[in-house]
């Protein structure tokens, strides 16, 4: 991702009603980064072993809890996956996934490259969904955590993903799917 070598990524995937028509990433081609300090920044972005996660699974491991990590066989690689229980645990970054989506995309549009960022968190929004979907319907429950809730209350995470493995939670609390998707809203994904 250096300056003059912009990443040319693009991924053909189903789209998330499951029609044959497909939804298509956003790319980086023609477009630079606001700043040389916000381009280094966006590189140390990691994809793993973020600080909200490793604060989770610290705190599962802590409980005695024992999971997989970074699941590459189940749809959109769950950060934390409960075998036995069928449980895939997303962490999710507020920006890249669209936190407060409205807001953000309204803050979005006054910023450089706006019509890529709001792309691009938008695709982000639809894939989430999409995969949330595939692993519904295979029957695993899902929760989505926003890291921001996580560094707030860690606690209350773990204990409803204890609640959730322990079945006295009879609804798996998400965020609810992007506005697009029917059931917007909802804030409930049903396991």
């Amino acid at each position: 991702m250096g300056a003059g070598h912009p990443t040319l990524w693009r991924q053909r995937l189903p789209s998330p009603d499951h029609s044959p028509r497909a939804m298509t990433a956003p790319r980086f081609t023609g477009l630079s980064a606001a700043s040389a300090r916000s381009s280094t920044t966006k590189r140390r972005n990691r994809k793993r072993d973020t600080k909200p996660e490793l604060l989770l699974r610290v705190a599962l491991w802590r409980m005695g809890l024992r999971y997989r990590l970074d699941a590459a066989d189940l749809p959109g690689r769950p950060d934390i996956v409960f075998l036995r229980p069928r449980l895939a645990v997303f962490v999710d970054g507020d920006f890249w996934h669209g936190r407060n989506w409205e807001e953000r995309k309204q803050r979005l549009a006054n910023g450089r490259n706006a019509s890529y960022w709001i792309a691009k968190i938008g695709y982000n929004r639809e894939r989430d969904a999409r995969n949330t979907r595939l692993l519904l319907d295979d029957g695993w429950r899902v929760l989505r955590l926003w890291e921001t809730d996580i560094r707030r209350d860690v606690s209350a995470c773990v204990r409803q993903i204890i609640a959730i493995l322990n079945n006295d939670e009879p609804l798996v609390f998400g965020r609810p799917p992007p506005p697009s998707t029917p059931g917007s809203a909802s804030n409930l994904i049903p396991r």
